[in-house]
């Protein structure tokens, strides 16, 4: 691998104006493809063969006038004032004159009223689903009642969810990193050099994904997703091939060698560590979730060109920039004599190393134990699809969602819909007399409406209000009170649907597949690092770390965004359950990352063990040397992922400050200090694998030793790399 990796490097290097021409042309062919063929994004979270989704199909079929995208007008009256029919009737009209609605329903007809008489709800069916809904659709609708004097009226319901867009917030992540980078390399060129790399990586890894979205059903956060991780990694696998291509050239090597050394040493750790991202984000396909999977194959697959870019383009541009990669002083002549040793141990990173040498057993003991105790809020963690409940106070559909509240209770935010099919109009009518019946029976049921047939007479649906809110667990346990209560209903099938019970179902689907997920994640990674690092305890050691960083980090987003404790601090207007895929999501992403940094770190080590060091010392090698680079990465992935926080979306902002806080508890605590803490406690013995198991392996090499032995150093100790 270190080899072929050199090779490559020198390739780029040596050809670079043909590899940088090659990326350009493939960046705008995939940004045509984008603009030609780019299709819109779903904001539907559904999986196929749940009840709640049966149910939506059947009525697509059996029932089409009832299965389109639907919205809620809600009319209030001045303060002390009374609704009348006469008052309302230029909204119902309003509505109804919207392109593509069907029907605008009449409150006073509906009994959609207030007991007070002040507020009702019109109800608004349209004849596509809600991802046919177009702007000028959305707009019409909600400009409908603003004519009418002296009535509030607000515009809510599904076709009323925005789609997340990347903003001007997200570009704070970004100069961060910029400036990050500038003090890590303290040289503009090799920075911007840099920060370049990555953004042609996510380009044209954006643009691809936008090109396929015609073809594919891309939910509105894959995208998001994508960028964030694209442009973390892209970011931090630059950052580390570049760092060792510095240190080759301070060492005295040609700029066309150093290049090949470093993609056949980093690149290798690059390529490693992105394939664990890759296995991770990949291996969400297992849930069996359609959403989840495009998620995660999306990300992936920017990740895999965020690997790429680093391998081929990062060399041909290192041969463009010269020794402007190097701060202005170590570019003369004299800067370092072959002779001298670049990296002295009198830097903070070997000073740390030494400290944790000296107190492991402490900073192992404060470490677990610290983290430990982040993680007890994880017991509480209630997780569910987000309603309009917790979007941003002043938005469209918050402002329906709370004035539905303020008239008629938390529950009518949440309808359910229970579907009665049968073979005969005469079979569905009785099913569904006896469907109300029990539905009406159950806890937590506000009140069941008349069946609504359609032509045929074998569909019959049944609107129930909850007492509670969509989210609420009580709701949880009302849905499956009432799934219960009709299973043995005889004569017809009967299936409860509604965005309530889908975010059940949703709920349900993830939390069975996560322990296969974690499983298949884990053991895949901890056989790649088993190849990579030829042990059994530092990928046991790598596993359980990251076990405490995913522990803690869904304690402290817990105890912020369901408890609502310091939530102000992340712009959150209203507290409530998580998401419910952000776990499973999570959870591939962080083990990814984490694994980068286990990567990064404890090759060097591996690579001093493997050229003689003494364990310990390598040990404190390996922290010496990586410190300042493993810092800057982490720093710089916070701030990308930091910047979505600020996101009004809700999903978006609990999955940027999830993924930012585990970063930096992964990188700081787990890697940077109980890392070397458990590498000092087992030595020599970290790096002890069975001898059929070392027989059995293939040798990956990619601390560089074969390359080392094979192909001798080529260096030039006066004008290493011109400009």
């Amino acid at each position: 691998m270190a080899i072929l990796l050199y090779r490559l490097g020198r390739l780029s290097f040596r050809r670079r104006g043909r590899v940088v021409a090659l990326w350009l042309l493939l960046l705008a062919l995939l940004g045509g493809g984008a603009a030609a063929f780019s299709g819109p994004t779903t904001s539907k979270f559904s999986i196929p063969g749940t009840e709640s989704q049966k149910a939506l199909d059947s009525l697509a079929r059996e029932f089409p006038q009832a299965s389109g995208a639907t919205g809620t007008i809600v009319v209030a009256a001045p303060e002390g004032g009374k609704l009348t029919p006469p008052a309302v009737a230029p909204v119902i009209k309003e509505a109804a004159g919207v392109p593509g609605v069907l029907a605008a329903v009449d409150p006073f007809v509906s009994k959609a009223v207030s007991p007070d008489g002040r507020h009702a709800l019109i109800q608004v069916q349209f004849d596509s689903g809600v991802d046919g809904i177009t702007d000028a659709q959305r707009e019409a609708f909600r400009e409908a009642g603003a004519s009418v004097p002296d009535l509030r009226v607000e515009h809510g319901g599904e076709i009323m969810r925005g789609v997340p867009e990347v903003g001007s917030t997200e570009i704070i992540g970004v100069a961060v990193a910029a400036l990050v980078l500038v003090l890590t390399f303290g040289s503009l060129v090799a920075a911007g050099m840099t920060l370049l790399n990555a953004l042609v990586g996510v380009g044209a890894g954006m643009a691809g994904l936008f090109a396929l979205s015609s073809t594919i059903e891309l939910t509105s956060t894959a995208p998001i997703l994508a960028l964030m991780l694209g442009l973390a990694v892209g970011i931090d696998y630059a950052l580390f091939i570049t760092s060792r291509y510095r240190h080759y050239l301070l060492e005295g090597m040609e700029g066309e060698e150093a290049a090949g050394r470093a993609a056949g040493t980093a690149g290798s750790a690059v390529v490693f560590a992105g394939a664990t991202v890759v296995i991770a984000l990949a291996g969400l396909a297992v849930a069996g979730v359609p959403f989840l999977t495009v998620m995660g194959l999306a990300a992936a697959a920017t990740v895999a060109l965020a690997v790429l870019v680093s391998l081929t383009l990062l060399p041909a541009v290192l041969g463009f920039a010269g020794t402007r990669v190097l701060p202005r002083k170590q570019r003369g002549r004299d800067r370092t004599p072959v002779s001298a040793p670049v990296d002295t141990e009198a830097g903070f990173g070997f000073r740390w190393g030494r400290i944790v040498a000296r107190l492991r057993i402490p900073v192992l003991v404060i470490g677990v134990v610290g983290l430990g105790a982040l993680a007890l809020p994880v017991q509480d963690m209630r997780l569910a699809l987000p309603d309009a409940g917790t979007e941003a106070v002043g938005s469209p559909n918050r402002e329906a969602y709370d004035l539905t509240t303020e008239g008629f209770g938390e529950g009518f935010n949440g309808r359910l819909v229970a579907v009665v099919s049968g073979d005969t109009a005469q079979a569905t009518s009785a099913a569904a007399g006896k469907t109300a019946a029990l539905i009406k029976e159950t806890d937590g049921v506000l009140a069941v409406a008349a069946p609504q047939m359609n032509e045929k007479g074998t569909t019959a649906l049944l609107a129930v209000i909850p007492e509670t809110g969509p989210t609420a667990a009580a709701t949880e346990d009302t849905v499956n009170g009432i799934r219960d209560r009709v299973e043995h209903v005889s004569g017809a099938s009967i299936a409860l649907t509604g965005a309530t019970a889908v975010g059940i179902d949703v709920s349900e689907k993830l939390a069975g597949a996560l322990p296969v997920y974690l499983l298949l994640v884990v053991g895949l990674s901890f056989l790649l690092l088993m190849l990579v690092f030829r042990s059994v305890l530092v990928p046991l050691k790598a596993a359980l770390g990251f076990l405490l960083t995913i522990g803690a980090t869904f304690g402290i987003t817990v105890a912020i965004f369901q408890e609502g404790r310091l939530a102000h601090l992340v712009g959150l207007d209203t507290p409530g359950p998580l998401v419910s895929f952000l776990p499973i999501l999570l959870i591939g992403i962080l083990f990814g990352l984490a694994m980068d940094y286990e990567v990064f770190l404890v090759s060097r080590m591996r690579e001093d063990f493997v050229h003689g060091s003494d364990a310990r010392e390598a040990v404190i090698s390996g922290v010496g040397h990586n410190a300042r680079v493993v810092t800057a990465a982490a720093v710089i992935m916070t701030a990308v992922f930091g910047g979505f926080v600020f996101m009004s979306d809700p999903i978006i902002k609990s999955i940027g400050f999830a993924l930012a806080i585990g970063v930096l508890i992964d990188a700081f605590v787990v890697r940077m200090a109980l890392v070397p803490a458990v590498m000092h406690l087992l030595g020599r013995a970290a790096w002890w694998l069975p001898r059929p198991v070392d027989r059995a392996l293939p040798d990956l090499d990619i601390e560089g030793e074969r390359l080392q032995r094979e192909i001798p150093v080529q260096r030039q100790p006066v004008d290493l790399v011109k400009a």
